[in-house]
Parts: C-alpha cells; structure tokens; sequence
C-alpha cells in the first residue's frame, strides 16, 4: 500500500479543487425507482460491440430512455490509428462535446496545456432522429508533459514512488468539467472517461442507441459493459447523468439506489474529492477509486469496504480476516453505500496491464444479479442483470464463431457479504507475454471459478459428420434411457448422429412427439456424460430442437400446428392439437409481445403450446384469466422474468432456467423449472405447486399467503418463505420443501456444503412450515427469525412424502437417495427437520389488554 503521509499529499493536492461555498448536494429522485439493465463481458479474445446488442434491447424495459452508455476496456490499436505502444502508453481522454463551438477553448485550457497530444480520433454521432442530439465525441491519446509532472512534485511535495500522472489527469478533468459541465449555465462538454486503454460514450437513449449511434459495432474489446439508466436520487443532467461514470482507469455501472448518499458525499469531500453530477454512481466510482488507486487496496479490500461483511457471515470468517475487515470497517463505513445496489466495473488495471470485469453485490441482494463463465477455445465471462441477456451475447457470438456456444458452462448468482466467495467475482483478463491472453474468474477471496475443461468443448467448425447411428424403435422413455446408457461412451460425432436420426423422423408426424419428449428429456434430466461437456450438449439440443420446430412449420398436421410474429393464427383442429410457437420475432413485452399471443392462441381454443427459442420474453402465461386449468405449456430457450405470474390453474414446464419474478400471485396451477429460478420467486403465492430441480436466488416465497406447496431440490441465497403466512401444512395449509442437493459434472446427486446458506429462514413466519433436509444439522438456531426447530412427525411425513415422490417422477430425483445418508437408508425424521413459526408463549401486550377487559 502506498504510505500514509504520500497519500495525505495526494489528498491535500486537491484542495484547489474544493468549491466556492458549500458542495451543491441533491436528494431529490430524478424519477420513479426502478431497475437499471446492465450487461458486463469479459473475454480472453477482444470481441466487437455489435455482440452487446441483443441483449441490451431485450433488457429496454428496465430503462427508460434517459441515459444509455457503454464502457471498453483492452482495445485494437489499429481500430484507433495508433500503435500499441501509444494505446497502452498513453491517456485515452475521451471527452463529449455538446456544443462543438466549445472545443477549441478546451483544448487551450485543458488540453494543451497538460499533455503532449500523440493523436485525435472523432466519433461523430449517427442520431440525427435522437431527441435530444448525442454529443459529438472526441479522443485524445495524450502524455503527461515532463514538465508539468515535475512542477506537481515540486508543488506537493511528492516524489516518483506514486502515479503522479494518474493524479494530474484526474483532477484536470475534474477542472475540465466544472468549467464546461457542472457549473451553472449552459452544459457545453465534459469528460467521459480519461483511463488507458478504455473508453465511454454515453448519452440520452438506450446503450445499443449508443453503439448504433457512434457506430462501434465493429469496434472489439476485451471488456465490455452495457446499460440502461433508470435514475434513481439525484438530479439528473443528460447526458452526463447516464451511466458508466468513471474514476480514472474503471467506469462503473451500477443496478439500484442508496439512501446514504449525502454521508458518502461528506466522507468523500474530507479526502477532498467533490462530486459533479450529484448521483450515487458517481460517488461509488469515486469511492473505488480512492481504495483502489489513493490507497492501493487490493481488490478484496477494495470490496469489503464498499460491502461489509455483517452479523452471521462475519462470525464464519478466519481470526485473521475478522481483525482486518474491523479495521477496514471501522475506517470506511461511512464510505460505504447503504441499500440495493449492484455494482459493474469496467477496469483497465494499472500497472499491471490487465483488464478486469468486475461484479459486486451489496448485502442486501435486492437487485438481480446472475454470473456466467463459459471456458474452451476462447474463454469468457459474464454479469448482468438478467441470465437471458447473457444467452443473447453467446447466442450472437455462436452464430459467427465456431469457438463459442449458446450455452455457459456455469450460472451463479452471489449472496452479497457471504463469508464463503464474499459475494463478488472478478473477472481478469491478463496477457501472456505470447501475443494471446488468458481468462481467470475469482471470488473475493481470490479462490478460482472453473468449468471442467477435463470435459471437451463441441466446436461447430468440426468436419462434416459421416457416422450414422441405428437406435431402438421403442417408446419415448425407453429410447431416452437407452441414449442414456450409451452417451458416457459417446462422442460428438455420435452423438450428432443420433441427433440427427430423431429430427428426422420427426418429419413424421407419428414420430414427431417421441422425438420432442426424448430431446425434452435429454435436456431436463442430469445423467452421466463421459468426455463431453453439458453445456454444449444442451447448446446440441437446442438445435435439434430447432430443427424439428422448422419441420412442423414445413408440414403442419392434426396433432402439431406452427404460430410465428405475423403469421396468422391457425384454428384448432381438435383439443389434442399442439400448437408451436416460434417466439423469435415477438415483442419482449406489450402488445405484441409473446404474452399477449399466448393469451390470444388460449382464447382461440388452444390448450396445448410449446414456445421454442425464446429470447427473454416476458410474462409468459400471465394474463390468462381465472380458471385456465386443462391448459400445458412448455417453454423452451432463455425465457424473462414474471413467467406465469398470476397464474391460476394452467401447467407450465419450464426446460431450463427461469428467471426474476417468477409465478408472482400464483393463485393455483403446477410449475415446474428444470433448472434454477432467480429473485423473488413466487413472491405473494397464494397457491398451486412448484417443483424446481435446481437452487432459488434471494427472497423466493415472502409474503405467500393460502396453500402454496413448493419443493427446491437445491437451496436459496437468503429470506427464503420471509413473512410467510400459509397456515398448517398440516391442515391443508402450505409449506416449502429443500433438499440441499446439487449435480456434479457426471449428473450425480452431490451434497451442497450447507443446505441453506443465509441468515433468515423463515423470518417473520406467522404460518406454513419447512422441510429442509438438513442430516448433519448444519442449519443453526441463529439462523431462524421468527422460526424454530420443530420435531418431523409421522403426519407430516405422510402430507410431504407425495411431493418428494412427484419429484422423482419429474426430474428423476429419487426419494431413496435423498433418505440416504453415508450410504444408509435413514428414517425421514432423521434426515429431514421441521422449520414452524415460533409459538409465542406470552400474550403480547394487546392481546393481553383484550383479554382483561373481555
């Protein structure tokens, strides 16, 4: 870490910057809260803008219009007209000019002064019929001048043991943007990013506005970071009120809002640093950059400051990492953001010369967040808001690369402050003196993230296939198990002939349900796989899938009929009728959206649908009505959130992963996820079933009220079944069922470390019950909040046994071995515990009151 007294020189060199008269402080909300769409990418390989774009307008519901930017971070020299010494040497000031007229001043004052210019690239904006006009954009590849860096040793007393360059940089743009931007009057320019080897653009629109807008399609990077801004507090000038904002060699996005604005703003101006657009980004980003670049934190440091580790967690941690984060907490509380937030960070990591994605979750976890890593030829990772737009940056990479596929190897999301991986993943991208570069994600702690690359990757540029493959002519469930046995012995090749083989003869329409139920089984179940990899089997999958979608769109028949965006919309032949819907085309959301064509096909007579190769697509199966029972739908592709929210009767099967939101209000039905469900799921239940194979994110079941009945084969982050009020399960009421189970790389059944990780299960419960499967009595007292520990009885094995059966039905879990522990059958009662509301023995004072005066 840099010394104490260098650090007080650093800070006491900004006092030329402190304001006239109090700092101008807002907390007024600019607009309504809501949430921001981020999107960060991290690549060993530098990929083009163009592959953001998809997933930027999937997500155009969680901005408003407003403020849109991106960040890119490890850039092609020759994309800029420089040589790659000038591009990792110098300064990349990229500054937005609002009235051109103003840059010749700027360039006199702020510009010419300061840095010796190596070279000027314009971006001019392609926004003609953008409301209001994006700013024009300039770049400047600049070096400090010699002479200037030793008056600001002399001046500061400061010698060559610090960045002194980072400092003038810093602080001329901060005197750049008071004298164009922030100061009362017009807004003439301002600096948008001044780190090297990075830049932002931002404006007012969405962030694919801003790459269609400055033409960056083509443009690669290492690191890429795209938003949408919803603001939240703070007066908002556009468009340097949009996100990223930058401290010097990071830009920062972030999802969320915090209350503590004002104290951050204090603690900040103490170290002499003011903010210009009075919004919390920009005061986190300032914060990162103090720890990070005044005090050289290293980055876990840097992270425990911003989110601290609290109550249970902190408890977990070793001796040693307790007495620092005490410190650290003691020193930064004040400096660090109070509320929902989740933080992205774009950084062009100096000296060093790595490039970094960085994710951090604050403690609360109430913003979406999901983790991607994806690992072959070219690796990559990932962090956004919602997993369906990381599907949509690999599905466009896939379809011009042959090195990715649709699929990642891993999803995660982070429970924030976590005493196991703290929450926050990083992403780094370092070169290897070769020419090439390499890809390593860590967690806080610096412990690595990995697929198995033991597993082999399919790459689609493999020679053609030649093999054919004979296979039984048997019913659906027993040609799925016979593909089972083979496929650890298998190849691509083989398995592609198999592939092969059924969508042909789904061309017939006799076949043509065996080979959707084998294919659906394939990607539901987990089983054992041999050298290859399960996220390019599924990425397989899917294009079979694919393929027999096209033949019913080719040849329609009695039992399966084909709906597109725009096609008409067929009668149904009879009741059995399926109808397929190819989502691709559809609206994410309004009026000619998915949702609102599923409501359409329903009332049309439909009781039957698949939608295939859905592309965040939201509120599927909402709006139905009351009593749509009788109705199946099943959803295939990369859904969005508040699927089947409202729902009351209807079956909806879910082959793969769901996301925020999901089933909210769900009045009665079955839901069924073959994979894992994000935030807030089935927030306000008042009934029906769920059975999901994998894990819940944070909060899934608060506020459910009536009789839902809910089995997680994994577990949740934290707050699970929170204010729950479901009566008895007893006596018909709801409860939750956790199994604390996962699947290793071979689909084998494997023990979590901790069936329920966070603090608060079940706090707040005033009704309902659960079951979590719990041998090793692993979940503490100190972990309940309303709850207790209560015996598992006979009855309350007979009222959740037939869940635990229908789950092996559903997903092949068998109820055996979840009663087996150590290799022995044991009993329910010894494997399962029981999570009631406390029983409150004393009458509570109102109670108490009415009861005297009864």
């Amino acid at each position: 870490m840099i010394q104490r007294e260098t650090v007080g020189k650093i800070v006491r060199s900004r006092e030329s910057l402190i304001p006239e008269g109090p700092p101008a402080l807002s907390l007024r909300k600019g607009e309504a809260e809501g949430g921001c769409g981020v999107i960060g990418v991290a690549a060993s390989e530098k990929i083009p803008a163009r592959h953001l774009l998809q997933a930027l307008k999937q997500m155009r519901n969680r901005g408003n219009g407003k403020g849109g930017g991106i960040a890119a971070v490890g850039l092609l020299p020759e994309e800029f007209g420089v040589t790659r010494e000038v591009l990792e040497n110098d300064y990349l000031l990229t500054v937005a000019c609002l009235d051109p007229r103003a840059r010749p001043e700027l360039e006199r004052d702020f510009v010419e002064p300061s840095f010796q210019v190596d070279h000027v690239r314009l971006l001019p904006p392609n926004g003609e019929d953008l409301e209001p006009r994006p700013p024009e954009v300039f770049q400047y590849f600049v070096r400090v001048k010699p002479e200037v860096i030793e008056a600001f040793k002399k001046q500061n007393g400061l010698d060559g043991t610090v960045r002194i360059e980072d400092e003038i940089v810093y602080q001329n743009s901060y005197r750049l943007n008071r004298a164009f931007y922030a100061s009362a009057g017009e807004k003439r320019a301002f600096v948008l990013s001044h780190g090297k080897n990075m830049f932002v653009v931002k404006m007012v629109g969405y962030g694919d506005d801003v790459i269609r807008c400055y033409k960056l399609e083509d443009l690669h990077a290492h690191v890429w970071i795209g938003h949408h801004r919803y603001p939240t507090k703070g007066k908002v000038w556009h468009p340097g009120g949009a996100h990223p904002f930058v401290g010097l060699h990071e830009a920062l996005v972030h999802n969320g809002d915090f209350a503590n604005y004002a104290s951050i703003c204090e603690y900040l101006a103490q170290r002499n640093i003011y903010p210009l657009f009075l919004t919390d980004t920009e005061v986190s980003v300032l914060v990162f950059d103090l720890f990070h670049r005044i005090y050289a934190y290293p980055l876990e440091y840097v992270i425990e400051s911003l989110a601290p580790t609290t109550e249970r967690d902190f408890t977990l941690l070793s001796e040693e990492k307790k007495q620092i984060y005490r410190l650290l907490q003691t020193a930064h509380i004040h400096g660090s953001p109070d509320g929902p937030w989740f933080f992205l960070i774009a950084q062009s990591a100096q000296p060093e010369r790595a490039f970094r994605l960085i994710g951090i979750t604050d403690t609360s976890m109430l913003r979406p967040q999901v983790f991607a890593l994806q690992q072959g030829p070219v690796s990559i990772g990932f962090a956004a808001s919602e997993k369906q737009a990381i599907d949509a940056v690999l599905e466009s990479l896939a379809l011009e690369d042959p090195r990715f596929w649709t699929h990642a190897d891993r999803y995660w999301n982070a429970r924030g402050g976590s005493h196991t991986d703290g929450g926050a993943f990083i992403f780094t991208i370092q070169a290897d003196g070769n020419g090439s570069a390499g890809l390593v994600c860590t967690d806080k702690f610096s412990r690595p993230i990995a697929a198995n690359t033991a597993q082999q990757s399919y790459c689609s540029d493999a020679p053609a296939l030649r093999a054919s493959l004979a296979w039984p002519d048997v019913a659906a469930p027993a040609l799925f198990a016979w593909v089972r046995e083979q496929l650890p012995g298998w190849d691509y090749e083989k398995l592609l002939a198999f592939l092969k083989g059924l969508a042909h003869s789904a061309e017939q329409d006799h076949s043509r349900r065996r080979a959707l139920e084998v294919l659906t089984l394939l990607m539901d179940r987990r089983y054992r796989i041999g050298s290859m990899r399960r996220s390019s089997l599924l990425s397989l999958f899917d294009q079979s899938l694919a393929r027999i979608v096209e033949s019913v769109r080719q040849a329609p028949s009695e039992a399966y009929c084909f709906v597109s965006a725009g096609g008409p919309s067929p009668d149904p032949a009879s009741a059995e009728q399926t109808v397929i819907i190819d989502a691709r085309g559809f609206a994410p959301q309004g009026e000619r959206s998915l949702a609102r064509e599923i409501v359409r096909l329903y009332r049309w007579g439909f009781r039957k649908m698949i939608v295939a190769q859905a592309q965040g697509h939201r509120f599927i199966a909402s709006g139905l009505g009351p009593g749509a029972r009788g109705l199946r739908i099943d959803v295939y592709g990369s859904s969005g959130d508040y699927l089947a929210s409202g729902i009351d009767g209807p079956e909806i099967f879910v082959h793969g992963d769901a996301q925020d939101q999901l089933a909210q209000i769900m009045k009665d039905g079955r839901l069924v996820v073959c994979g894992s469900v994000g935030q807030t799921f089935l927030y306000a239940g008042k009934g029906g079933e769920a059975f999901v194979l994998g894990s819940a994110a944070g909060r899934p079941l608060i506020n459910a009220v009536g009789k839902p009945r809910v089995v997680i084969n994994g577990t949740c982050l934290d707050y699970l079944a929170e204010a729950f009020m479901a009566g008895d399960p007893l006596e018909g009421g709801g409860f939750v069922i956790l199994n604390g189970i996962s699947f290793d790389d071979q689909g084998q059944i494997t023990e979590l470390d901790a069936p329920y990780p966070g603090n608060n299960l079940f706090s707040l419960a005033s009704g309902g019950a659960i079951y979590i499967r719990d041998p090793q009595g692993r979940v503490s007292e100190e972990q309940l909040n309303g709850g207790e520990f209560a015996p598992l009885e006979e009855r309350d094995w007979t009222v959740i046994s037939p869940y635990l059966e229908e789950n092996e039905r559903l997903f092949g879990v068998p109820l055996a071995r979840l009663l087996e522990v150590g290799g022995k059958i044991l009993p329910p009662e010894r494997v399962y515990r029981k999570v009631r509301p406390r029983v409150i023995a004393a009458l509570q004072p109102e109670e108490a009151w009415t009861k005297i005066h009864e």
